[in-house]
This record gives C-alpha cells, sequence and structure tokens, in this order.
C-alpha cells in the first residue's frame, strides 16, 4: 500500500487540504460569516489510470474557515479512502475586493480504512489583485505523507483571469511532494452560487496527462 500511496501522491491526486476547487493553489479567500460551501470533483490522471473523487464541506465559524475533506482514489485495483478535518484563517485583507490578502490553511488527513499513521497539510496561501479582472495566488508550505510522515515542501504560483461575470480563466504551477504540475482550466458561474470547474494538467518529467471536473455549491447556513 505504501508504494501505491506514494504513486498517488506524485501523480497529484493526493487528498489535501484544498479550498480553490480542485485546482492545487488556493486563494486567500475565506467564505463569508454565515455561508458553508461543498467542492465536490472527479479527476483522472495517467495511462493505468489513477482516478480520484473528493467530497469536501466547510463553514465560516466566527473568524475561521471550518472544513472536511473525504477522498477516494483508485489505482488499478487498488482503492485508497482517506478524510480530515480542515481549518482555514484569513489574517490579512479580509475584503473581497483587498489589494493583497493573506491566510493560513492547515489539514489532517487519515486512512480511514486501515488506520495508521496520519498525514496532513500546511499552506500560507496569498493573493495580490493588480485589477478587478486579474488575480494572482501565491502558495508555500508543506505536506506531511501517510504512513510514513515524511515531510516535503510544497509551493507555487497561479493566475486567475476573469473574463466577464461568469467566466475566468486559471493558470498554475505547483511543486508537491517533489513533483511539479502544470494546470490550465476554467471557472463557469451557473449561477451567483455555484460554479463548475474543469482543467487539464501535465505532472513530472514525463509529462502525465490528467483531467479534472468539479462543483462548488455555496450558501447560506442561517
Amino acid at each position: 500500500m505504501l508504494a501505491a500511496s506514494c504513486l498517488f501522491v506524485s501523480l497529484g491526486a493526493s487528498p489535501g487540504a484544498r479550498a480553490a476547487g480542485h485546482f492545487d493553489v488556493d486563494d486567500a479567500s475565506t467564505l463569508d460569516p454565515g455561508q458553508c460551501q461543498y467542492e465536490t470533483w472527479w479527476s483522472r490522471t495517467g495511462t493505468e489510470p489513477v482516478t480520484g473523487f473528493h467530497l469536501g464541506p466547510a463553514c465560516r465559524v466566527g473568524p475561521i474557515e471550518l472544513g472536511l475533506n473525504f477522498d477516494r482514489t483508485s489505482m488499478q485495483g487498488v482503492h485508497s479512502v482517506t478524510g480530515g478535518p480542515q481549518v482555514k484563517w484569513n489574517f490579512y485583507g479580509q475584503a473581497a475586493d483587498a489589494p493583497f490578502s493573506a491566510a493560513v490553511s492547515a489539514g489532517i488527513v487519515s486512512d480511514l480504512r486501515r488506520g495508521g499513521r496520519m498525514g496532513g497539510q500546511f499552506v500560507v496561501p496569498m493573493t495580490w489583485r493588480p485589477a478587478s479582472s486579474l488575480q494572482v495566488h501565491v502558495n508555500f508550505g508543506a505536506d506531511w505523507a501517510l504512513g510514513t510522515g515524511l515531510r516535503t515542501p510544497r509551493g507555487g504560483v497561479g493566475v486567475e483571469w476573469a473574463l466577464n461575470d461568469t467566466v475566468s480563466l486559471i493558470a498554475e504551477r505547483n511543486r508537491a511532494a517533489g513533483v511539479w504540475t502544470s494546470r490550465i482550466g476554467g471557472r463557469f458561474s451557473l449561477t451567483p452560487l455555484i460554479s463548475v470547474d474543469v482543467s487539464a494538467s501535465r505532472t513530472g518529467p514525463q509529462g502525465v496527462r490528467g483531467f479534472a471536473i468539479g462543483l462548488n455549491h455555496e450558501f447560506t447556513w442561517k
């Protein structure tokens, strides 16, 4: 199982604390007070292939955003089911139109089928808004692998350009578990609170190709 888990990580299919849909580079924003959301996505990577399914509900509680992440990853008959809590706090630039904002995000993940040593992630996401339609996201942090607890640095840069109120283009370059992933895609708003994400990616020196599609839904809980 350890070898399969390492391959899941190297192909970018490992679950982690993420709040920007299936994109690897997170932004610094959090939900507004009284708001909740769920994010779900399906991904396929490589020719074997590695497939993944994610479900992540979250709510704003006081000054922080609390969430849960559940992931099922499969490759050649080997299945991994993981889950754990996530917390995110925007400590600078809380306004939606703030020129610069920064946050901290941390999560714990465990194997829900087999138990064993837990893993986790810590990330500092930052967002710069040079224009109302353009955002630049920068992340740095670390991952702790399931089973071994091995710590590896992670970091990346993403650019999000809003063409209009309903369509945004997203491109990013991210490094995790010692492997670089390039991803390009888009976000399409079906309503002000519901959006769909799609992207294509290339991972590692072999340029392993991947595809993902996700749904994001925000709602009021009180």
